[in-house]
């Protein structure tokens, strides 16, 4: 079938008709208004000739006349990628000919060099993308445009957003001229320009049609003839759109995102998701707060609505955004607080009992660490190996295994909570202390080179593995990261340290708290990747050890300046000062032991997991072991029970969006319940001179060529380059030992990348907005991790 009319194409043939077509045709079959047509499907364009007189044929059923002549590839129109404007459309098309000719350049813009350049972003393969036309009747427009049922700027599902302009509206979908912009939602709109009131509400209503028969916001694009009739041109979905929280039918609640205070930004998969929302939520019970976790676009958001409205937490909570959630967090709760929506008013508090029930125990942990640290590390580290050798005994059903799985008691955990508590208390306490006596980047440059801290000793431990494989430079740094992983599953490398390496950190990955990540122990090649960035580095002053230990020297000779600075500036305070700083010195770098003292538990719970996906995966319920990670716990209760079917449609649709969103470059820090990012809400900040504005996070000044990474699996970093990430976590911290310095667009100053960064003793900036967009790669800049900017300097 060479050619179709638009009516006759039913549901399913996108691989025949393209994107643009299916819309168009289930339009049709909703009811809705649309010009006649038909399409040259993608048989004709494998054949590789316009069939000529079929197409004549359906022009001149048509009557001939002018037509509009539209790209319909199968990759266009797509929930993820609208690939609007990168093929090629054409307009008021008449005659035979021109007809055949602009049939032909479609064909040729689908491997045009803006349509190839998109597929690449979107993550959509060149090969299997193929391309049909959609073939028109004119509308003589009076007044054309676009039609989006949720805000775009804003991502509000309450708002419907309309360009208009007169004639055919092609300046509008161009963003070639001037066109009247309307707002309509939430009392807002207006009569004014090419638009009546009356048409404005018949826009709106269609809006709201299309969306729900369709199940998602969509973009439309729609004309009014000359005798006032609405034509429908298209329909797509809004692609742009971060997903919405879950409906709450509580009226509007605020949603922040927790998953950057972990260093991670990329969706979790279903199966991590359940153990996230419980560490999380246990975390903020400690601190008295009872949050609901929501999993939003496969990222944790916590439900901080009563806390914002209750009037004995609402202050309490924007110190908290500060400290532990970042700045773009905290201006987010401040500009709530004016908010009517979020005024304060009386109600049951949900308090934290958990958090009442540790009180005591919480102080006598905390004050034996303060009295004892020596004492208090043994028992940290002691946990930690205890965890490390504890023998591996796995039932031999899966049954069993989901026992264990589903298991979520945990021993040894008062060793290891109370000592790292301790460690953040004198942390947060040495700000206070120090007023007017210290600046807040000579208190950061006390937190430098801190000892006690698994993820340092990690990556100085890497380190020394690169120094051991000198002899084998050449090829590790001329081969694949996974050709690598491959040659050592063989046996192929020589030892050089990493098998003891992985013994002791293969537990660790990028993004590992989720349980359904893949082990360094089970795919090395970032570890081979890191590997190749440390061999590079040549020039004695850059070796990693040695700045970390300056970074130790300065902060124990300011930790000394400042003891005797608050002594004389206040006798009894300035003791106390004095026993805080020695004391965040000798506990503040177990800030990353608990969370690696968990990832044992993490570990043995993937394993097991994975075994019983293997079962799975031999009875023919999934296509593979790991496809378990994408099921949820309920649905491999019953799956293990022996109920339900192959899960295989279930899997690939959810792999499907998971890789969607791995492809996403940004995340709100914080979502109201109508879908609408606040930070769009917020005046815009004002910046230093010519320098990019964040948050200092690690004293210090350094210049040099940016490298945008946003996947450290495979990042190659020059010695003294600036690392510039969207956010980091431990998984990226080999980086930080050659990296100049660090810029990241997420974080708190007491988050892993900015605390490790000072422990390197290189400067750092955090929450600078869209900085992997805004910086390229290969430009000079400069980090002022005291001044908090980033600037792009002139060559």
């Amino acid at each position: 079938m060479r050619v179709v009319e638009l009516g006759a194409i039913g549901g399913g043939r996108r691989d025949l008709v393209g994107g643009k077509a299916a819309g168009l045709a289930a339009l049709i079959r909703l009811g809705e208004r649309v010009p006649d047509g038909f399409c040259v499907t993608t048989e004709a364009y494998r054949g590789g000739e316009v069939p000529r007189e079929e197409v004549l044929a359906a022009y001149e059923r048509l009557g001939g006349g002018p037509v509009a002549v539209r790209s319909s590839a199968t990759a266009e129109d797509l929930p993820h990628a609208s690939f609007a404007g990168q093929q090629d459309s054409y307009l008021n098309v008449t005659g035979a000919e021109e007809l055949l000719a602009a049939i032909r350049s479609c064909w040729d813009s689908l491997h045009g060099e803006r349509a190839v350049a998109y597929r690449e972003a979107a993550g959509v393969a060149h090969d299997g993308v193929r391309m049909a036309v959609v073939v028109q009747r004119m509308v003589d427009a009076e007044v054309a445009g676009v039609l989006f049922t949720a805000n775009p700027v804003t991502g509000s599902r309450a708002e419907t957003v309309i360009d208009a302009a007169p004639g055919l509206g092609t300046a509008v979908v161009d963003g070639a001229g001037a066109a009247d912009h309307y707002v309509l939602g939430g009392g807002a709109g207006a009569e004014r320009g090419c638009l009546s009131a009356d048409r404005l509400k018949e826009l709106e209503a269609t809006g709201a049609r299309l969306a729900g028969c369709l199940g998602a916001p969509q973009d439309v694009e729609w004309a009014y003839g000359g005798d006032g009739t609405l034509w429908l041109l298209q329909s797509r979905p809004i692609t742009t759109l971060f997903p919405a929280p879950p409906a709450s039918g509580e009226g509007t609640r605020l949603y922040v995102e927790f998953g950057h205070v972990q260093g991670m930004l990329r969706p979790a998969t279903p199966m991590g998701m359940s153990t996230l929302k419980a560490m999380v939520a246990g975390m903020l019970a400690s601190v008295g707060l009872a949050v609901e976790i929501v999993d939003i676009g496969g990222r944790l958001y916590g439900d901080l609505t009563d806390a914002l409205r209750d009037p004995s937490t609402r202050r309490r909570l924007v110190k908290m955004m500060s400290v532990d959630f970042g700045p773009r967090a905290q201006r987010v709760v401040e500009h709530l607080l004016d908010d009517p929506r979020f005024a304060p008013r009386n109600s049951p508090r949900r308090r934290g009992t958990a958090a009442l029930k540790a009180g005591p125990k919480a102080a006598a942990g905390i004050l034996g660490a303060l009295a004892r640290p020596a004492k208090a590390r043994a028992a940290v580290f002691g946990e930690i190996e205890r965890l490390r050798q504890e023998p591996v005994v796995d039932p031999a059903t899966a049954a069993e295994l989901l026992a264990l799985v589903e298991d979520e008691s945990s021993t040894g955990i008062d060793a290891i909570i109370w000592p790292v508590v301790s460690g953040l208390v004198v942390s947060a306490a040495l700000p206070p202390l120090l007023k007017g006596v210290a600046s807040e980047d000579e208190i950061r440059t006390v937190l430098g080179g801190m000892p006690h801290n698994v993820t340092i000793e990690m990556d100085l431990a890497l380190w020394q593995v690169a120094r051991r494989a000198e002899p084998y430079r050449d090829r590790l740094l001329n081969t694949a990261p996974r050709e690598l992983a491959a040659a050592r599953l063989a046996g192929e490398l020589p030892d050089f340290g990493l098998e003891d390496f992985l013994a002791r950190y293969g537990n660790r990955s990028a993004a590992e708290v989720d349980v359904g990540v893949a082990r360094w122990s089970e795919d090395p090649a970032p570890v081979f990747a890191m590997l190749a960035n440390y061999l590079r580095v040549t020039d004695p002053e850059h070796a990693p050890d040695l700045r970390f230990e300056q970074a130790a020297a300065r902060a124990e000779a300011m930790l000394a300046e400042l003891a005797l600075r608050a002594r004389r500036a206040h006798r009894l305070r300035g003791r106390l000062a004095g026993f805080f700083l020695r004391r965040s010195r000798e506990l503040a770098g177990l800030r990353e032991a608990g969370k690696f003292a968990g990832l044992y538990a993490l570990r043995d719970r993937r394993r097991r997991l994975l075994l019983i996906g293997a079962e799975l995966h031999a009875q023919g319920l999934l296509s593979r072991a790991d496809d378990v990670m994408f099921l949820t716990l309920p649905e491999l209760r019953t799956a293990v029970a022996g109920g339900g079917d192959a899960l295989g449609e279930t899997v690939a649709a959810r792999r499907a969006t998971y890789d969607r969103e791995l492809r996403r470059r940004t995340v709100p820090v914080a979502l109201l319940s109508d879908g609408t990012d606040v930070e769009t809400l917020l005046p815009p900040r004002t910046a230093h001179g010519a320098g990019l504005t964040g948050m200092g996070a690690a004293s210090g000044r350094a210049t040099g060529r940016a490298r945008v990474v946003r996947d450290p699996a495979r990042a190659t970093l020059e010695p003294g380059e600036i690392l510039v990430a969207p956010t980091t976590d431990p998984g990226w911290t080999p980086l930080f030992l050659t990296a100049g310095g660090l810029v990241t667009e997420t974080g708190a100053v007491m988050a892993h990348g900015p605390t490790v960064a000072r422990e390197y003793g290189i400067p750092a900036v955090i929450c600078l907005p869209d900085a992997t967009e805004r910086i390229r790669t290969g430009q000079l800049i400069t980090v002022d991790g005291a001044a908090g900017t980033v600037t792009v300097e002139e060559e």
